[in-house]
């Protein structure tokens, strides 16, 4: 599973274009041509990550609008930043 810091910085791919769905989001790959979709709280994330923030700020934003454990909002961040990670929608640095 990947791992990340409170510090690593997190933001979307500009090889990429999104839009809101009712809530949700569609993400299309320019790379490869295929659609990503999120529900509403991996939409919010995405939200959050149009622009660079860490690790530690879109989970202190998401606990403050959520009510979620941050060991589980944590858990789940790091299962889908992999997600993202894997099809090359977003990017890190340290």
């Amino acid at each position: 599973m990947l791992r990340l810091s409170e510090e690593t910085w997190i933001v979307a791919s500009k090889q990429q274009v999104s839009c809101g769905l009712s809530g949700e989001a569609a993400i299309l790959n320019l790379r490869n041509g295929v659609y990503y979709g999120l529900d509403p709280v991996g939409a919010r994330i995405w939200n959050l990550i149009q622009e660079p923030r860490t690790f530690a700020q879109v989970r202190d934003i998401v606990l403050r609008e959520y009510e979620v454990e941050a060991p589980r909002l944590e858990s789940d961040m790091h299962e889908l930043f992999a997600q993202l990670a894997a099809h090359q929608l977003i990017e890190f640095s340290t």
